[in-house]
């Protein structure tokens, strides 16, 4: 049984323009599948699909989530939401309250598992609380579980977000861009708890980046989309810039510019931080943090 079936799924929008085209695809349960694509190519749209948020159009066409039809031939089935219990899904945009406390967002992800009153009073079970901890503490923010929100930088708010994945005890997570606007430092901490998920969760993981060097990094397995129809799927170290261009043509320079600068991010990032001024010859000040940065700062 796969954790994601998808077949001939398509999605037109009301300007006519195809977002989706007769798309066919098959992730394995403990996956961690990476999607890239142009901006436009549809990562965001088929992910919206595989979570239930968006109907596809009116065809033959179904997505199953862990063998159960999430929509079938362009309409979302009426046991959604019991579905979507098993989906956790991060999103691009921060998606927390931030005028409520980390580990209440974190709590969030434990409400399909309680009462009707205690979902209207917010009053959560003791061990709910104790699992949103182990979370919190698990993905390296624990320290932050009574602040607000909205106090957090974008790499820790990315970071509640799959410890809300835990808590709610997903067995797929889809990314959606996770890191696009986080600093690469932030960026890696974030990846790095997506690959935590995966393999000592044993999780699903489908994510959506720009960066090829950080999708051949982490994932195994690639799906490439380019304007709605999947033009790769196969294994991310096969991704060099003449595949690339091969498969995207002019479309390649967005991505191949993304991944130059990612490296050259990351490369400033490891400079930065091994060079050791000498004692008598102190560095002029600048606005970088050196190696004394905490580990929970992002």
């Amino acid at each position: 049984m796969e954790a994601i079936r998808i077949e001939r799924l398509s999605k037109t929008f009301a300007n006519g323009r195809k977002a989706l085209d007769e798309i066919d695809l098959r992730v394995e349960p403990g996956e961690m599948v990476a999607l890239i694509g142009a901006s436009g190519s549809g990562k965001s749209t088929l992910l919206r699909h595989i979570a239930g948020f968006t109907a596809s159009d009116a065809q033959p066409s179904q997505i199953a989530i862990l063998g159960r039809p999430i929509q079938q031939n362009g309409r979302i089935v009426r046991e959604v939401r019991s579905i979507r219990r098993d989906i956790g899904f991060v999103f691009q945009q921060f998606n927390l309250v931030n005028r409520l406390s980390v580990e209440t967002n974190v709590l969030v992800g434990a409400l399909s598992r309680l009462s009707w009153w205690r979902r209207l009073t917010g009053l959560f079970p003791r061990a709910e609380r104790a699992l949103s901890m182990a979370a919190l503490n698990e993905v390296g923010i624990g320290e932050h579980a009574r602040e607000r929100a909205a106090n957090l930088s974008g790499g820790q708010q990315q970071r509640a977000a799959l410890a809300r994945a835990l808590v709610q005890r997903a067995r797929i997570v889809l990314a959606d861009e996770p890191i696009a606007s986080l600093d690469p430092e932030s960026s890696r901490r974030v990846m790095d708890m997506l690959r935590a998920l995966n393999v000592d969760h044993q999780l699903t993981v489908l994510v959506s980046l720009h960066q090829v060097d950080i999708a051949m990094q982490y994932c195994p397995r690639t799906v490439a989309l380019r304007r709605g129809k999947v033009v790769y799927d196969g294994p991310s170290a096969a991704l060099g810039p003449a595949l690339l261009k091969k498969l995207y043509g002019d479309d390649a320079r967005e991505l191949l510019d993304e991944t130059r600068d990612s490296a050259h991010a990351n490369h400033a990032t490891h400079t930065a931080t091994v060079a050791a001024p000498e004692p008598d010859n102190p560095p002029a000040a600048t606005g970088y943090a050196f190696a004394l940065k905490p580990a929970h700062s992002n």
